[in-house]
């Protein structure tokens, strides 16, 4: 059974029902839930000339703290034991996806949860997936939960 889960937070419409799913799955295994949101300020393609990554990364802190602000307000609400964690990718050649694994080895995770919008084709091609990535380097079980009423997008 699962003593440890890591819900991957991205601050999505797609984390909800992720964090839902965890948290029932939790509740059955009597789990502990590490939230964790991942700040890569390397990620993000400029639209146009320069663009400061320390200010940026200052802003998806911020971010990353309302997000997880909420999901540790649903745990202590739903009494699921857990904590929170806001990590960054390392450098511009690290990735959302090692930084998660990273993570699954340092806090001896059995399972991870995360939200994907579930986007095919071109989208999925320019944007990337996080989910994919992780999926084929994960040493443990991943558990993706789609975004309700998205599956044709």
């Amino acid at each position: 059974m699962y003593h440890k889960i890591l819900l991957a937070v991205d601050g999505s419409d797609a984390s909800k029902p992720a964090a839902e799913e965890a948290f029932r799955i939790a509740a059955l295994a009597r789990a502990r839930v590490h939230a964790l949101y991942v700040v890569s300020k390397w990620g993000v393609a400029p639209y146009a000339g320069y663009y400061e990554p320390e200010a940026l990364g200052t802003v998806l802190r911020e971010d990353g703290r309302l997000a997880l602000e909420a999901v540790r307000t649903a745990m202590a609400k739903q009494g699921i034991p857990g904590d929170i964690e806001i990590d960054e990718t390392q450098n511009a050649a690290d990735d959302i996806p090692s930084c998660l694994e990273r993570c699954i080895q340092r806090q001896k995770i059995d399972l991870v949860v995360m939200g994907t919008h579930g986007r095919r084709g071109a989208s999925r091609i320019v944007l990337g997936s996080v989910a994919e990535g992780l999926l084929r380097i994960s040493t443990c079980p991943v558990l993706l939960v789609r975004l309700p009423g998205n599956e044709t997008s």
